[in-house]
């Protein structure tokens, strides 16, 4: 494997932002510019990826939903490539569920993040995940085992959906060798029987139902809190355009 090319020393981290909202990519180049950070911002995969070898990233963002090729495609190109390997990867989602959680984990991503989210906290965690690469905590970190956040976040969407065994089914009744007489007394039990598996199904499907009818709301809230953000982040783009 080839080393990738390190870093001098005191020169500026090179952050790539790949998201398709050019709102969100001015709010984040502002916010992570203001630390000190050199940010390479792209609308799509194939735009970052061409810059790869001449600005090599330090940390990779991306949005997980884009028009061309996914978030999780290119964590996944990343993680793959002999030079960029190493490369922390954040990836975002307006919704973070056990899906969401278990995809991002299969790609290797390095976090997680839920949007909407304020750019200075996006800075941070970038920060954070960066500063645990520098030389003097190398060898810490060796001794610890490898420190991905996104796998405790695995662990916790797992945890949020425990499994419930299934309900036990009645035992076959052997109808065809009992006799005549005594089939026709066990028609009740079997009745009985076939009358609790059908309200055992009504209630689940009832609760099928339920669990679809929050799913939506949590939807419908997650989609107007993204509006809002848009919102705030076109204000928040407006004022800062204004100081600079």
């Amino acid at each position: 494997m080839t080393d990738a090319p390190a870093r001098e020393p005191g020169s500026k981290p090179n952050v790539y932002f790949i998201d398709d909202s050019a709102t969100m990519r001015e709010v984040v180049k502002i916010a992570f510019r203001r630390e000190n950070f050199n940010v390479v911002t792209c609308s799509d995969m194939a735009s970052a990826v061409a810059q790869f070898d001449q600005t090599p990233p330090d940390a990779v963002i991306s949005d997980v939903i884009m028009p061309d090729k996914d978030g999780y495609q290119l964590c996944q190109y990343v993680k793959q490539h002999p030079l960029f390997c190493a490369t922390p990867v954040f990836l975002m989602s307006g919704v973070v569920n056990k899906e969401v959680a278990e995809r991002a984990h299969e790609v290797k991503a390095d976090e997680l993040i839920r949007k909407p989210f304020h750019p200075h906290d996006l800075v941070a965690r970038v920060k954070k995940l960066l500063d645990r690469s520098e030389p003097e905590q190398t060898s810490a970190l060796n001794n610890a085992g490898p420190i991905n956040p996104l796998t405790q976040l695995f662990e916790r969407a797992a945890n949020l959906s425990p499994q419930v065994p299934p309900a036990p089914r009645p035992a076959p009744t052997a109808i065809h060798a009992m006799p005549q007489a005594a089939q026709t007394a066990n028609r009740p039990a079997m009745a009985q029987q076939t009358l609790a598996g059908s309200s055992q199904e009504l209630l689940k499907l009832r609760a099928e139902i339920r669990r679809l009818e929050s799913l939506i709301k949590k939807l419908q809230s997650d989609l107007a809190s993204e509006r809002e953000y848009s919102a705030a982040l076109e204000s928040q783009l407006r004022t800062l355009s204004t100081v600079e």
